[in-house]
């Protein structure tokens, strides 16, 4: 919800258009009526988006278009290295580069991996400054196809973004690392690259992200404005006393009026008391 409502303010506080995509590359782990659901609660928030939301799940040809142009460029090639291989090579999480001169082991599935340079690619975060990263050391060559033929999250969102006309992406702390891998493939799909806005993510007292995964409460849409209230201030954007006893439009409006990038807390996370955002940042 912080990301949702920090997106949504930015769009609408600076004349945007907001934009709703499911991200539902990998449909067997989608929970039965989990995305009716978000898209209800956001409704019941008051967010209404401005154009038909886009599911990735219905995208797999514009993302196939886009792997053949990357081989045709001789940007990816085939790798069938297992994540047990890759931790066995002992460089941690980085991709030792093991098929980049073909495949070792004949195998029938096979990844694509992205050739990274010694390019350091770098941007400027609205939020959090300039973030520089060394693709080649610190990443190495990443998947853009999964071998079980689903198109990486790094490609999907790089050719989603071009075809929404995407200019502004605004999303939580916790992808902040994954952006330049996402700016890479965009200039290597030859497609503009947007600007970047990551929002601190709320989390346990333990520095976990809440989440489904940890257990978190889902908000109440039911209590909407209370919510909302608790997001903004947790957003540094406390909405006053007359604002918070308004009906939920009113508070939108106030909040859409007061938006303001500078005020955000320049931070990765911050913690809540329990496991809704409706608590007390501690």
């Amino acid at each position: 919800m912080v990301a949702a409502v920090g997106s949504y303010l930015d769009a609408k506080a600076h004349g945007g258009n907001w934009a709703v995509r499911i991200d539902d590359l990998d449909p067997p782990r989608i929970a039965p009526g989990s995305i009716d659901s978000i898209l209800g609660c956001l409704q019941a928030f008051g967010m209404q988006w401005d154009d038909e939301v886009v599911h990735q799940s219905a995208r797999s040809d514009a993302y196939r278009t886009a792997l053949t142009k990357l081989r045709n460029d001789g940007l990816v090639y085939a790798c069938v290295c297992s994540r047990k291989e890759i931790e066995d090579a002992g460089s941690g999480t980085v991709y030792p580069g093991t098929c980049r001169a073909g495949i070792v082991h004949e195998r029938r599935a096979h990844a694509w991996r992205v050739r990274t340079t010694s390019a350091i690619i770098g941007f400027d975060d609205l939020l959090r400054g300039q973030i520089h990263q060394d693709l080649e050391h610190e990443v190495g060559d990443f998947v853009a196809f999964r071998a079980d033929g689903i198109a990486a999250y790094h490609l999907a969102c790089a050719v989603d973004d071009a075809a929404q006309g995407i200019t502004h992406v605004v999303r939580g702390a916790d992808l902040l690392d994954s952006t330049p891998r996402q700016i890479y493939m965009q200039q290597l799909l030859g497609v503009p690259t947007p600007a970047y806005l990551h929002l601190p993510v709320a989390a346990h007292t333990d520095g976990r992200k809440l989440s489904k995964q940890t257990l978190a409460q889902a908000v109440n849409p039911d209590e909407a404005a209370t919510v909302l209230g608790a997001v903004l201030e947790f957003l540094n954007h406390a909405p006053p006393d007359c604002a918070h006893r308004g009906s939920l439009d009113a508070l939108w409006g106030w909040a859409i009026d007061n938006w303001r990038r500078e005020r955000l807390p320049d931070l990765a996370s911050i913690a809540v008391r329990d496991q809704n955002v409706s608590g007390e940042p501690s």
